[in-house]
C-alpha cells in the first residue's frame, strides 16, 4: 500500500471537523472539486470508502471516522516534533493573560507541555480584571472572551463554543424535574458578565415569560460554574467550562436547544508583538492542543480556527 499524500491527510482532518467539502476547501485555499480529488486519492489509497452522501450533504463512514481521528493524532505528533526542532530558536520572557474560566478549565491541565517544548522560554500566565481586559501593557499575548471588538489590535478568533443551561441533580430533584424550558421560571439563573445568554437561548427555545434578568451576575465562568455546581442555580455551560463536571455528575445539561453565544474566545495581541516568534509558537502550541482536546472537538461551531500545519 502506497503512503497517503500529506495533502490527502489535511483534507480529511479538514472535512471531519467541518462537515463539509466547501468548508475544507475554503480553510485549506483549495477548490471544492480539489478536495473531491484527494479524498478519491485517499480511498484509492486505502482500499475504503471515507466518506459517503447524506442529504444534500456528506458524512464520514464508520471507517472514515476512525481514520479521520488517527489522522488528527498524527497530525498533532508532526506539530509537537516541529514545534520541538523551533524550540532552541525561541528564548526570553513571554507573558500570557488568560481569563479565569478558561485557564482554570482548559490551558493549566495543558500549559506544561508547552513549557517542555519551548524550555528558554520563560512564561509567565496572569488572569485580567474581567473576560474582555486587554489593557494591561505587560502582557504579551491574551486570550480574551468577548465580541471581538478591540480597535487597533490584532485579534484572531480561536473556537466558538455551543453554549446551553446546565444545573446541579440536586437543584433539579428538588425542583421535581424540568418538563419544558418553561420551568425555569421556578428557577434562578446564573449569569456571566450580563444577560445576553439567556436572551439569546430564551428566543432559540420560544421561551416568551421566562425573566432573563433574575438571577446573580458572575465577573467570570469559574465563578458561575462554581455556584452552578453548588446548586445556586442555573448557568449557561458549554463543552469547555461544563464538560468535566458533567461527566463527574456534578452538573446535568437541560434540554436539546444551545445557541451561538455573542462572545467568543480571541487571540488579541498589539500588532508590534503579534509577529513575535514566541507569540507565534505559543498561538501554534494552543491551536494544536485544542485540535486534539476532546472537549473543543466535541463542543465548538467549526473547530479551531486557523489551524494547520
Amino acid at each position: 500500500m502506497r503512503f497517503p499524500s500529506m495533502t490527502a491527510l489535511r483534507v480529511l482532518d479538514a472535512v471531519a471537523r467541518l462537515g463539509s467539502l466547501s468548508a475544507a476547501a475554503s480553510e485549506l485555499s483549495l477548490t471544492r472539486s480539489a478536495v473531491s480529488h484527494q479524498l478519491r486519492s485517499l480511498e484509492e489509497c486505502l482500499g475504503t470508502a471515507l466518506i459517503e452522501k447524506s442529504g444534500r450533504g456528506i458524512v464520514l463512514t464508520y471507517r472514515g471516522e476512525y481514520f479521520a481521528r488517527e489522522t488528527q493524532r498524527a497530525l498533532g505528533i508532526l506539530n509537537e516534533a516541529r514545534r520541538f526542532t523551533d524550540a532552541q530558536e525561541i528564548a526570553g520572557r513571554l507573558c500570557v493573560s488568560c481569563t479565569p474560566g478558561f485557564a482554570t478549565y482548559w490551558l493549566c491541565h495543558q500549559i506544561g507541555k508547552f513549557q517542555r517544548a519551548h524550555p528558554q522560554v520563560e512564561l509567565n500566565l496572569v488572569a485580567p480584571r474581567i473576560p474582555d481586559d486587554v489593557s494591561n501593557r505587560d502582557v504579551d499575548l491574551f486570550i480574551a472572551y468577548g465580541v471581538g471588538d478591540w480597535p487597533d489590535l490584532h485579534v484572531e478568533l480561536i473556537a466558538t463554543l455551543d453554549t446551553f443551561p446546565v444545573c446541579s441533580p440536586s437543584l433539579l430533584n428538588a425542583a421535581g424535574g424540568l418538563d419544558s424550558p418553561e420551568d425555569l421560571a421556578n428557577l434562578p439563573l446564573l449569569h456571566m458578565v450580563d444577560h445576553s445568554d439567556w436572551l439569546l437561548w430564551a428566543a432559540a427555545a420560544g421561551v416568551r415569560d421566562l425573566n432573563v434578568r433574575n438571577g446573580i451576575v458572575f465577573s467570570d465562568a469559574h465563578l458561575v460554574q462554581s455556584a452552578a455546581i453548588a446548586g445556586q442555580g442555573v448557568a449557561m455551560g458549554d463543552a469547555l467550562v461544563s464538560g468535566d463536571a458533567m461527566a463527574k455528575g456534578q452538573l446535568v445539561r437541560l434540554f436539546n436547544v444551545s445557541i451561538e453565544p455573542p462572545n467568543r474566545y480571541y487571540f488579541v495581541t498589539d500588532a508590534a508583538k503579534s509577529e513575535r516568534p514566541d507569540v507565534q509558537a505559543f498561538k501554534a502550541w494552543m491551536k494544536a492542543e485544542l485540535r486534539l482536546s476532546e472537549q473543543f472537538r466535541k463542543g465548538s461551531r467549526g473547530g479551531v480556527i486557523g489551524e494547520g500545519i
